[in-house]
């Protein structure tokens, strides 16, 4: 089975060619970081112009690269929820162009579950499991039984933790994507310099705009900051956030019983995070997974590897699958052949 997947949730274009849910036959990525660096932040029109010069030439090069041609493809896996509607409408509608000329099946993917299950790719990992999806976009808490029964358990109130670290890095004038900037400083900072207060945020849920505005309350006061208290906030900060995702994602494991943690998304590439996950883990005896960086950004790969289960399961998505920004307790849009 060749599965076709097509990532356009935010401003990466991903297109990935997976055979039999393991052989990865090509897997490309068009990164927009350089272009919305200027404006310190994804500006959704100008991804979907972006999406629409390079979702084409991708694909061909993608089938290319896969040594196939449309004949050979079983089904095209496509991100249509959540994101920035301009971006999943040049994907979805893309897909559903190939699907109209060709015949080819679409199946629809959400994109938290698409990044949930990447770690797949790599090793088998039992059900059920706790999974945090942490990135520039999204901060989830999810209970995974099986690939159709994903529980939702909590959601960022605000800011998501990647949009956090990268408002921080625009606020001490490091750059943009600031995730990568800000775990590059921490390691030249004192993490216990600052004490950034732990949002109190009831059951499941998070909440970042809080440690957001300590630092900018911080930096207000201060007349000089010099590159060494630049790393110590950056250091305070992201200790700050990795306890607070570390706690609310263990706190959940130890109440239902789950001895399986994944942790998923681009802010799990985050070094610190990984670090002490395995250290808080030990201690209670959980097992915590992390896919490989270049699965944890957004990719067309994770995309055609969900597709495949689904595909497999006999599910597909009808003609009139829409672009959904944000992600409901219940799927659309899906058929059973």
């Amino acid at each position: 089975m060749i599965v076709v997947g097509i990532e356009t949730s935010c401003d990466d274009t991903g297109v990935a060619v997976l055979k039999d849910k393991k052989e990865i036959l090509s897997n490309l990525l068009s990164s927009q970081a350089k272009i919305h660096s200027i404006f310190g932040g994804v500006v959704p029109e100008i991804a979907a112009r972006k999406h629409l010069d390079n979702i084409l030439p991708i694909f061909d090069s993608a089938l290319k690269e896969a040594g196939i041609t449309l004949e050979n493809i079983d089904c095209i896996g496509v991100t249509y929820r959540p994101g920035l509607i301009p971006s999943l409408i040049i994907g979805v509608t893309f897909a559903k162009a190939i699907h109209i000329a060709t015949g080819i099946p679409i199946v629809g993917v959400d994109h938290i579950e698409a990044h949930l299950f990447a770690i797949m790719l790599e090793r088998d990992v039992e059900f059920p499991f706790v999974g945090l999806v942490v990135s520039g976009g999204h901060t989830s808490l999810l209970v995974a039984r099986d690939f159709l029964d994903v529980e939702e358990v909590g959601i960022t109130l605000d800011d998501a933790a990647g949009e956090a670290f990268d408002k921080v890095a625009k606020i001490l004038n490091l750059g943009y994507p600031g995730g990568p900037i800000i775990d590059k400083m921490a390691k030249r900072g004192n993490k216990e310099a600052i004490k950034f207060p732990i949002p109190k945020v009831s059951d499941y849920n998070f909440s970042f705009s809080g440690i957001k505005t300590s630092v900018v309350n911080l930096v207000k006061k201060l007349d000089v900051i010099d590159e060494n208290l630049i790393c110590n906030i950056s250091a305070s900060f992201q200790e700050s956030v990795v306890d607070f995702l570390i706690g609310k994602t263990l706190s959940l494991a130890i109440e239902r019983g789950i001895s399986r943690i994944v942790a998923a998304g681009g802010v799990a590439c985050n070094s610190r995070l990984r670090e002490k996950f395995h250290e808080e883990c030990k201690k209670h005896n959980i097992s915590v997974y992390f896919p490989s960086p270049k699965l944890c950004i957004d990719n067309g790969l994770m995309v055609a590897y969900l597709a495949s289960i689904l595909y497999e399961r006999g599910i597909v998505s009808s003609i009139d699958l829409d672009a959904i920004s944000r992600r409901s307790s219940k799927r659309e849009r899906y058929l059973r052949v």
